[in-house]
């Protein structure tokens, strides 16, 4: 699989690892060179438990241990989930990958949980979802495995088509087209054709599942050679009577060519019904019953920092949204605080919207004026972007924290924290509640 040369005693290897922190017993560390070169991690690997590695160092095998070596590591991974995506093949499993501007880690979380009952089911890890990611996700699934899910990301043009030709997903979801990474893509057009590009392989026997809402999401369905479905308010698959309990819960009616199915939704905010119709318009595609779907998405939670509502210890709301930002995340979060019940302060803590480009002056401010219109003071840490007649503004964490203590908030009171992933934003909500 890896043009590699065999250094050391043949043993089973069970997955792998880019990262010697995360082995296993059996599993198969691949030491990457980026800001830190992987190989100085081997033998804290082997210490662990891995029963081999790759190296494109010399490897002699006097210290007894088992070592692929290979031209370029990088290179081996990715040689590594083509290959095991070929035998997912085999054994009649079915791969589905997931893009979009937001949303693709619940929407993931959310499936997951949908296609679990009809068979076992393997998906990436909290947001793995590049050229290490994708392949450590199909080396890592079982090989009875039903669904693989895979979440796909992108930084650049031809990112999503790359992650494409080693997952080959059978059904491919794009959720959204929004304004992200613009700096980097220069325009929303460029955004939607690389997000576009996951439909490009798809079988005659795969399925285009696409939001019917964004014009320039809906339009790159148009390169699949298979069905296509949407979703949506437009959509063949779409929810009415939607509510949001107390704890900002949604419940809705959903309505496929299917059928009719009541849902409630352990995730929070209004912005997840979306997420959880791509995720049943993919469990009607591969046959789950309209009940199990209901059930799925009843049991599933989702990953870390994502509309996480916690009640702090003096009974002030904290909503922990800090994973990651951009202007449709953000406004959809300040949504969400401002659906939550009482009459008390409701704060906003936000942090830079990164790789905006030439659009994040006005993004930034666009997303302190709604806020004002909902009623929701400003607290921007670490740039002035928002404006400093519509916030506040702190140099870092630490100082949001004592700004926040200094309210001395209590019962009726919330706060939102969201910010691009290099902001820290969520040591402010682990400030909050441990107070």
């Amino acid at each position: 699989m890896t043009a590699g040369e065999l250094v050391g005693p043949d043993v089973e290897i069970d997955g792998a690892t880019q990262d010697s922190r995360s082995v296993t017993p059996g599993c198969l560390f691949v030491p990457l060179v980026a800001e830190r070169d992987g190989h100085a991690f081997i033998a804290e690997a082997l210490a662990a438990g891995a029963s081999a590695y790759l190296t494109h160092r010399v490897a002699s095998g006097s210290d007894g241990k088992t070592a692929i070596r290979v031209a370029d590591t990088s290179e081996a991974l990715t040689n590594l989930g083509t290959a095991a995506r070929r035998s997912i093949g085999v054994d009649g499993g079915r791969v589905v990958g997931i893009t979009g501007s937001v949303g693709k880690t619940s929407t993931k979380d959310l499936l997951s949980a949908v296609l679990g009952n009809s068979g076992l089911v393997h998906a990436s890890r909290q947001s793995f979802n590049n050229d290490i990611g994708v392949p450590l996700t199909l080396v890592g699934a079982p090989t009875d495995v039903r669904h693989v899910v895979v979440e796909m990301g992108a930084r650049s043009i031809g990112d999503i088509g790359r992650l494409v030709e080693v997952a080959q997903p059978d059904v491919g979801v794009l959720i959204t087209v929004a304004a992200a990474h613009t700096e980097v893509f220069g325009s929303l057009e460029a955004v939607a054709d690389t997000k576009g590009e996951i439909f490009d392989a798809l079988p005659p026997n795969g399925c285009a599942v696409v939001t019917a809402d964004v014009p320039e999401a809906l339009v790159q369905a148009r390169r699949a050679r298979c069905p296509i479905l949407t979703f949506g308010v437009r959509g063949e698959v779409r929810a009415s009577n939607i509510q949001l309990d107390a704890a900002l819960r949604p419940s809705f009616r959903m309505e496929s060519p299917w059928g009719r199915t009541d849902v409630h939704l352990e995730a929070r905010g209004a912005h997840m019904v979306t997420n959880a119709l791509a995720a049943s318009a993919v469990g009607l595609v591969e046959g789950v019953g309209l009940d199990d779907i209901a059930a799925g998405l009843m049991d599933a939670g989702v990953s870390p920092w994502r509309m996480e509502v916690v009640e702090a210890s003096g009974g002030c709301t904290v909503v922990n949204d800090a994973y990651n930002a951009n202007p449709t995340s953000v406004v959809a979060a300040l949504e969400a605080l401002a659906a939550l019940p009482g009459s008390g302060r409701k704060i906003a803590v936000l942090g830079l919207m990164a790789e905006l480009g030439d659009d994040s002056p006005d993004a930034h401010v666009a997303v302190a004026v709604r806020a004002a219109s909902l009623g929701i003071d400003v607290l921007a840490v670490g740039t002035d972007l928002y404006g400093a007649e519509k916030s506040e503004i702190v140099d870092g964490v630490d100082a949001a924290r004592t700004w926040l203590t200094a309210l001395d908030l209590g019962a009726g009171d919330a706060v939102l924290v969201k910010g691009s992933r290099v902001t820290g934003l969520e040591k402010v909500a682990e400030g909050l509640l441990k107070e």
